[in-house]
């Protein structure tokens, strides 16, 4: 064996650290229950946990913090972006968006005796002008007291 000083061994190879792979001619799966905290029952070898879990490594995922933008959507019409093709002079055909031509404007609200600054179609501003604030407001489900 080796030398004692003051009553406790020393070694000279290397210490292992607590979770280290195994050594040669040791058992992995004695190692592995004393690790996780797992010891085999008397019955038929079944593995029984004290209660011992291990923490996982990898961090949690956090998806990217996204800016809030405003959707191309007319809340008073629906109307949206409408997928088109551009078509080229020899007839070659690519994808592309017509968007709505969605304006900002301030609308005078009768009920409310104030000024609305509402972004809105040009469709959108001329059902607003022939049938009225509340009635396009009402029609689309929409409350501006809130606005």
């Amino acid at each position: 064996m080796a030398a004692t000083l003051l009553g406790q061994p020393s070694f000279c190879c290397v210490r292992t650290p607590k979770y280290a792979p195994f050594r040669v001619g040791s058992s992995p799966k004695r190692s592995s229950e004393l690790h996780l905290g797992f010891s085999s029952s008397q019955f038929g070898g079944t593995r029984i946990s004290s209660g011992f879990r291990l923490k996982s490594l990898a961090q949690p995922v956090v998806p990217p913090v996204q800016p809030i933008v405003a959707r191309r959507i007319c809340p008073f019409t629906g109307k949206k972006a409408n997928r088109a093709n551009r078509v080229s002079f020899s007839n070659h055909k690519t994808k592309k968006l017509q968007f709505v031509n969605l304006q900002y404007k301030r609308v005078w609200w009768e009920a409310g005796k104030r000024y609305l600054k509402l972004r809105l179609s040009t469709k959108a501003l001329k059902t607003i002008e022939k049938n009225g604030l509340d009635a396009v407001a009402k029609k689309a489900g929409i409350d501006l007291r809130k606005e």
